[in-house]
């Protein structure tokens, strides 16, 4: 039934907790830890790609094709990036035993401060005045 939830819609990014969500909403009775595990076997079998976005979460891939993301911070989300818009040039040699799998580029977004834009433009109107 996961397997279902997480592949039934095309590509997709998602977290154990927003797949652990849809679950419940589906009435699968399911625990967080067996989704983690399902999540993690399925990467192992490289069915998923796995994404660490910061320190405290991870997102998982249903196109395990070498592609980039945009990360928008406002909605804590990420958006492939559309093909050939990212270029990657030289990669470092590999130390001596290991080998570079690929190379994954993630651009952080946030909404421009518009408020904050707008004090500083008044601000300096009035010290302009």
């Amino acid at each position: 039934m996961l397997g279902w939830l997480l592949f039934g819609r095309g590509h997709r990014h998602v977290t154990a907790e927003m797949l652990y969500d849809e679950a419940c909403e589906a009435r699968i009775s399911v625990s967080l830890a067996t989704v983690y595990n399902t999540l993690h076997q399925f990467r192992e079998a490289s069915l998923l790609r796995q994404l660490a976005v910061d320190g405290t979460k991870s997102y998982f891939d249903t196109n395990v094709a070498e592609h980039h993301h945009f990360f928008l911070e406002d909605e804590q989300m990420l958006v492939d990036v559309p093909d050939g818009l990212i270029t990657i040039g030289e990669v470092p040699e590999a130390p001596e035993g290991s080998e570079v799998v690929c190379v994954e580029v993630i651009v952080r977004l946030r909404r421009k401060n518009t408020r904050a834009k707008s004090s500083q433009q008044a601000s300096q109107q009035l010290t302009e005045a």
